[in-house]
């Protein structure tokens, strides 16, 4: 039988404050030695008794002086028959032996090996600065993760919300923290809204230095409490904010949690507050990425001045290789903590304030640091939670600036702009061919063409119309069109990148063999106090891309292309679809006059 607790059994002992008693099976007791430079021992009670009876000291004397003592001298060594483990057969101490430790896995378990040696241990001690190894070691040995049963850990303590009544659940305040300007503002709110989680459950706090208008108040009346900070009333640092956002929940005796959610951080999951609770951890952080991009909400090591190192494991965890719950010194941008943790072991603690290290960082640190024990933080890549945006070159000199997000944040940049049915496209046989050689098919969400045009009106230096154009190779344009070119918003890269991405795929199969190289691209206005309609012509192109950026019947009458030829109109042009045709030889076409409203049109021509 084996019992955990102190070694009373000697009164010697007793007033040894530093020893704890791992295992005591019936004559064979081991020990562990609280203090930084500890040894380990293991033998039978009548020796361990034998050993000590000559203690005298006091709780601040070194015991460990005392058992060097009993070691080098040879006669009490023999008596005693006391031997070293010099080669980490029973025990490995961490500090000093770092690189010497590895994991070694085997069937359905995994053992620490010592490589000098190579010996199994089958104690480790995190001695000195080493507790955030032994940390890493605990997410493996001896079978919290193995490749033959993955996370066995991770059903453990589970809370479990699918009895409770919407009244009934955890009360969370989240803290949303704007610092930086940062695309897709408005998509982050939406998002929000769709997170599945009774939402008079949830207390907001919105610390917004940098953003005029969030645009969210017409929905904060579905939450129980919404409290925002505006640019204007921000409070300065951002360790301010996030500890004010913190000690509404610490001061808060009905909350239950505090959910950290950074403004970059795209949370696609809509359980993942309900994930995060369930797994009843102290502090947990769903693990985000940044699209193709090794870069993670976690560091899975520290280096030695307490700043990013990479674990062994940590390409394996981001790349979805290993799933589990995992032991990390660090966490960022999106993470749940415990109030019952805020409101007793983090209580005294100004989490997020550090002389020499950011918000983000001074919380970890402080958080591993509290009281003598810690407080362990885990990341979870048992699910697909999201990613998070790239913000370093996210520039605000324009009206709609996401829209030159498509080469720093391309999957969120597609998300809000590309048609819902682009995808669909070809498997579902959605482009139409409504005249010969004729393409149409989707391609813009409404957003993107209210986006676009909002953005030509807001430059507003639209051309005269007139033949004589020095923006174009030789000035002279025999049709001449009122439009504005897309490199004069300096949209002229993004812009090719979309074709390429988007349009040149089609392009390809509707007329393959032609290699797709886009040549001029502007956006058209038809105005009937302006320019109505365009005579008949051939494009400057192969082929053309032309779409629709506003809807007919409800932003203009009339308009549409008629091809000559073929006596065959498209006069309902769809917003957001690209009609594609060809250029020079075959399809002489017209602007069909507009007899109300403004019409607008982005036009490309592919000139291989």
């Amino acid at each position: 039988m084996c019992t955990l607790g102190p070694v009373a059994q000697h009164k010697k002992v007793e007033k040894c404050s530093t020893f704890v008693a791992v295992c005591c099976c019936r004559k064979l007791i081991t020990c562990r030695c609280r203090s930084a430079l500890s040894v380990c021992f293991m033998g039978y009670l009548p020796n361990i008794r034998e050993m000590v009876a000559n203690w005298t000291g006091a709780d601040s004397d070194s015991d460990q002086l005392f058992f060097t003592k009993v070691y080098v001298d040879p006669a009490r060594r023999k008596a005693l028959n006391i031997t070293l483990d010099t080669k980490c057969r029973l025990f490995q101490n961490l500090h000093g032996a770092l690189d010497e430790v590895v994991l070694k896995f085997e069937d359905g378990q995994v053992r620490a090996r010592n490589v000098q040696y190579d010996t199994l241990p089958v104690i480790l001690h995190g001695n000195g600065p080493t507790k955030l190894q032994m940390n890493y070691l605990g997410n493996y040995v001896p079978n919290s993760w193995t490749f033959e049963s993955g996370c066995t850990a991770c059903l453990e303590n589970l809370r479990s919300l699918s009895s409770l009544k919407e009244s009934e659940y955890p009360l969370v305040v989240i803290g949303i923290f704007i610092q930086q300007p940062t695309p897709f503002v408005s998509v982050f709110f939406e998002r929000l809204l769709k997170l599945q989680y009774p939402k008079n459950r949830l207390k907001l706090f919105i610390s917004n230095q940098v953003t005029p208008d969030v645009h969210f108040s017409k929905n904060s009346i579905l939450y129980l409490d919404v409290k925002s900070i505006r640019p204007d009333e921000e409070m300065g640092l951002t360790s301010t904010s996030a500890l004010s956002c913190s000690d509404m929940c610490r001061k808060d005796k009905e909350c239950d949690y505090f959910f950290n959610l950074d403004i970059e951080v795209v949370l696609k999951n809509e359980n993942t507050l309900k994930i995060l609770i369930k797994q009843n951890l102290p502090i947990v952080a769903p693990m985000i990425t940044r699209a193709g991009r090794l870069w993670s909400n976690f560091w899975g090591a520290l280096s030695e001045d307490g700043y990013y190192a990479r674990s062994e494991d940590y390409v394996d965890i981001v790349q979805g290789r290993r799933v589990g719950l995992w032991n990390v010194p660090y966490v960022s941008s999106v993470y749940l903590v415990k109030a019952s943790l805020l409101q007793a072991e983090l209580k005294d603690y100004q989490l997020f304030t550090s002389e020499s290290l950011d918000p983000d960082m001074a919380f970890c640190h402080n958080v591993r640091n509290s009281d003598s024990r810690g407080v362990f933080m885990y990341v979870n890549n048992l699910h697909t939670f999201g990613r998070i945006l790239s913000t370093e070159k996210y520039k605000t000199e324009h009206l709609h600036n996401d829209l030159w997000q498509i080469f720093e944040n391309p999957l969120d940049w597609q998300e809000r702009y590309i048609h819902e049915n682009y995808t669909r496209m070809i498997k579902d046989k959605l482009i139409e061919n409504p005249c010969p050689d004729v393409y149409w098919f989707p391609v813009f969400t409404d957003v993107a063409c209210n986006h676009l045009v909002e953005e030509m009106e807001h430059f507003g230096k639209w051309s005269g119309g007139g033949n004589m154009d020095t923006r174009i190779q030789g000035g002279y344009e025999n049709v001449p069109t009122i439009d504005i070119h897309m490199n004069q918003v300096n949209f002229d890269k993004e812009w090719q990148k979309f074709l390429l991405e988007f349009v040149a795929p089609i392009t390809e199969k509707m007329f393959p063999g032609y290699y797709t190289k886009f040549d001029l691209a502007f956006v058209v206005r038809y105005k009937p106090d302006e320019q109505p309609f365009l005579r008949p012509h051939h494009d400057a192109s192969t082929f053309t891309i032309n779409i629709a950026l506003n809807q007919v019947g409800t932003d203009y009458q009339g308009g549409g292309c008629r091809f000559l030829r073929y006596d065959c109109s498209v006069q309902a042009p769809r917003k957001g679809w690209a009609l594609m045709h060809p250029g020079r030889l075959t399809h002489y076409h017209e602007g069909l006059p507009t007899t109300a409203g403004v019409r607008y049109i982005a036009v490309s021509f592919v000139d291989p």
